[in-house]
């Protein structure tokens, strides 16, 4: 049976592939992006299987506006891809505070709003599966891009939250967390006001980076499909070779230091 699958940020990317990859399949997709332009050669391919909208996430009335139009226009919405979102690059005393609530603003609320926006459809008809676009950096992180790190960590416990509430309505909520791939995130011209007292590092990470580390966004393809089509689908899923290893160094680390302090943790107890 078709499905119906509203995805966020679907211009390019992630979300450009996967919009094709869902008409491929047969699915009808809602695709929405700041410039609806980006999808003519899908609806000129697809026709009515697509319905293009443009969406700017961080605004709230839009967001429930926009899935209010595709309940209307589909019957239903089956399927929330939050894939919209950016990176701020800079270290954490380098971002000013408008740089800092926009990455929120959209990385995090503008998730949170198409998210509340569906919960009342997905409740109504006792099924519905809700897929965040997280990041490895969402349970690790990386210097110099802290805003970003954070604001992934905040999808986490939003989404693994939500999962337990929402469990009990036939809803499901996967987190997905990718490594890096070869898209336009990192290079997408967002980044702050620079101090040289971080030159070093930056530098060090630049000299360090390794090609092999990233992705191919077609690869994510195959993955994204058998998420969408799982009966039981899981709270997270990895996508790339380098994001369990790296996942494991993290909380090999993470748990020798609670161990490590295990004593003073259980005295203050009291």
């Amino acid at each position: 049976m078709s499905k119906t699958i509203l995805i966020s940020g679907a211009s390019k990317g992630f979300g450009k592939a996967w919009t094709e990859a869902f008409l491929e399949k047969g699915y009808k997709v809602a695709a929405t992006a700041r410039n609806i332009d980006t999808l003519n050669d899908l609806k000129a391919k697809y026709g009515d299987a697509i319905l293009p909208l443009k969406l700017d996430v961080n605004k709230r009335e839009d967001s429930f506006a926009i899935v209010e139009k595709v309940k209307n226009h589909f019957g239903t919405i089956d399927i929330l891809i939050n894939n919209a979102g950016y990176a701020l690059n800079g270290a954490v005393e380098e971002a000013s505070e408008a740089e800092a609530r926009a990455q929120f603003e959209t990385n995090f609320f503008g998730t949170l709003w198409l998210t509340q926006a569906v919960l009342p459809i997905m409740r109504n008809q006792k099924s519905g599966h809700i897929i965040q676009v997280s990041s490895i950096l969402g349970i690790a992180t990386l210097p110099v891009i802290g805003l970003y790190n954070a604001s992934k960590f905040a999808v986490e416990g939003l989404s693994e939250t939500l999962a337990s509430e929402v469990k009990q309505f036939g809803i499901n909520v996967s987190l997905v967390e990718p490594n890096g791939y070869f898209t336009d995130i990192w290079g997408n011209g967002f980044h702050s006001e620079s101090i040289p007292a971080y030159d070093v590092i930056k530098k060090a990470l630049a000299d360090g980076h390794d090609p092999d580390t990233f992705g191919q966004v077609s690869a994510t393809v195959p993955a994204i499909v058998k998420l969408v089509e799982a009966e039981n689908p899981p709270l997270r899923l990895f996508l790339g070779k380098i994001a369990l290893p790296f996942a494991k160094q993290t909380y090999e680390q993470k748990l020798k230091t609670w161990e490590e302090w295990a004593d003073v943790s259980v005295a203050a107890h009291g």
